[in-house]
């Protein structure tokens, strides 16, 4: 049988130590000092801080890891550990930021000479590597690469968010970041004293103060919450129609393959994350729910996957599914409560299991679809789109008898009876070559428009993955949060909504895969 979250309670914080600062995707990072402040810092000396010239409370760097697009299979081993090298150089300059206050405070240069520059240096060392790597493969190097060492610290009142860097946003990815753009700009200015205590006085000191709410300082803030009552009805979720095929259409081929693998009863849960943090204990800083394949973790190959338990009924299927755990912040200890990806890293309350686990594929408005190769592997909206930006964010939330409603980037706040959905669409475009890319997005796409796949690409099955939750609803009082729930996020991500994200990698067998695409191309219903 594969590992469990209880059967691995030993070994979560064993295995992450070497590399629990790595962050997915590579060398971003939007970070909130406060996160790491010292619980004996008070309100007094973070506003004084935060008054001077040199008050920085995060630190923002350009993702190295969404430029490189270009590298050659033979470098990628060695640029992954050197991305894992800029996650942990950007969080000890975030510690040192948070806990250097009073230097701050009478030293209007401090950041910059003591924390930022210093960072450049050890950042532009290693991206030189990471490029000598990618070249010596016979790979091209990302364009103004020295440029990406430097970073710069933002303000407490500064928002947080960045511009969209690129990325696949053909038709939903473009449509979520011009949706959540102007919001999330607007949610971080109401953030501003929404913090809420739950026993932790530090954290209610910090969420006043930065922000950022949230039983551990780090939110979610009341304004990251929205009554669903309140919402104007939006025809669905992004990506997906009434009848659950591409929104853009009901002809083409027109079937369905379900596929049920149950919610994770097994309590299968890691921090690491495979695809974009391979070899990396701890390398997405937030639990994962792991449904399909039992063998998932950092050091998984794709042999061990293919020879891995499933908890799918159907045992051709052993396809892994996995995304954020949803979290209660009730105030209780889970089991990762001291552990890297849970408590250390911010995540905190009761782990909620989900009480569907709804995964069906479906096919293309215009043209059947082909057989998705073995391996491939797809993520859909971005970790950390709170610093890099909307152009990959691909979220919806809703509520049950309500699913006409969607929020993007918001949680929803649901009427009594009702229960908190969460649905994810993922790109049914594939570039017929590669199982993945380099920045684990270039080769997938979302349809056209018109719904057909651009510059070359074939029409594989759209994973479409409805989760549902039996949560109470969160309470609103004077702008604060009560009984606030959230999905685990990197700790600079401030847990919210539109960070959601989900990740898929295809271990169907070849019989079962073909039996996925006759039932999608002749317009039957399969399960």
């Amino acid at each position: 049988m594969g590992r469990t979250n209880r059967k691995r309670r030993s070994t979560l914080a064993n295995r992450a130590i070497a590399a629990s600062a790595a962050l997915a995707l590579g060398g971003g990072g939007l970070l909130a000092a406060n996160i790491y402040a010292s619980a004996g810092e008070g309100k007094n000396s973070t506003q004084n801080a935060q008054t001077t010239a040199a008050g920085v409370a995060t630190i923002k760097c350009p993702d190295v890891g969404q430029q490189l697009t270009d590298v050659p299979r033979g470098a990628r081993a060695g640029v992954d550990k050197e991305l894992a090298k800029l996650d942990q150089q950007v969080t000890e300059a975030y510690k040192r930021l948070a806990d250097t206050r009073q230097a701050q405070a009478g030293d209007s240069s401090y950041v910059n000479n003591a924390i930022l520059s210093p960072l450049k240096s050890k950042r532009t060392a290693t991206i030189d590597r990471i490029n000598n790597s990618i070249k010596r493969k016979g790979g091209k190097a990302p364009q103004g690469a020295d440029q990406l060492a430097g970073c710069e610290g933002v303000p407490a009142d500064q928002p947080a968010a960045g511009e969209g860097q690129g990325g696949n946003g053909q038709d939903q990815g473009q449509d979520n970041g011009q949706d959540q753009g102007q919001d999330n700009g607007q949610d971080q200015g109401q953030d501003q004293g929404n913090g809420q205590d739950q026993g932790q006085d530090n954290g209610q000191d910090q969420g006043q103060d930065q922000g950022n709410g949230g039983q551990d300082g780090n939110g979610p803030a009341a304004a990251d919450f929205q009554d669903i009552t309140q919402v104007q009805p939006t025809g669905g979720a992004k990506g997906v129609g009434p009848n659950g095929l591409p929104a853009n259409g009901d002809s083409g081929s027109t079937g369905t393959f379900t596929t049920n693998c149950g919610t994770n009863e097994n309590e299968n849960r890691n921090s690491d994350n495979v695809i974009v943090a391979p070899g990396v204990s701890n390398g997405a800083q937030h639990q994962h729910d792991y449904v399909g394949n039992q063998d998932n973790d950092a050091f998984a190959s794709d042999q061990d996957l293919a020879a891995a338990d499933t908890s799918c009924q159907n045992q051709g299927d052993k396809s892994s599914y996995f995304w954020p755990v949803l979290r209660v912040q009730d105030g209780q200890d889970d089991i990762d409560a001291n552990a890297p990806g849970g408590g250390q890293d911010g995540n905190v309350g009761t782990i909620l299991q989900a009480s569907e686990a709804q995964l069906k594929f479906v096919g293309n408005q215009k043209s059947d679809v082909v057989a998705m190769p073995t391996a491939l592997r797809i993520i859909t909206g971005d970790a950390k789109s709170f610093v890099n930006g909307l152009a990959n964010a691909n979220t919806n939330w809703s509520c049950t008898g309500f699913e006409d409603r969607q929020l993007t980037d918001k949680y929803p706040i649901c009427p009594e009876g009702s229960s908190v959905v969460r649905t994810t669409n993922f790109q049914s475009c594939w570039d017929g070559q590669n199982i993945d890319s380099a920045n684990h997005r270039t080769h997938v796409s979302f349809v056209q428009a018109d719904g057909t796949c651009g510059n070359g690409f074939q029409a594989i099955p759209q994973l479409q993955v409805r989760l549902v939750y039996d949560v109470d609803a969160p309470q609103i009082q004077n702008g604060q949060v009560q009984n606030a729930f959230a999905v685990d996020s990197f700790p600079d991500q401030l847990h919210k909504p539109i960070t959601d994200h989900n990740d898929f990698i295809n271990f169907f067998d070849e019989n079962t895969m073909n039996q996925v695409v006759d039932c999608i191309n002749s317009g039957q219903d399969c399960q």
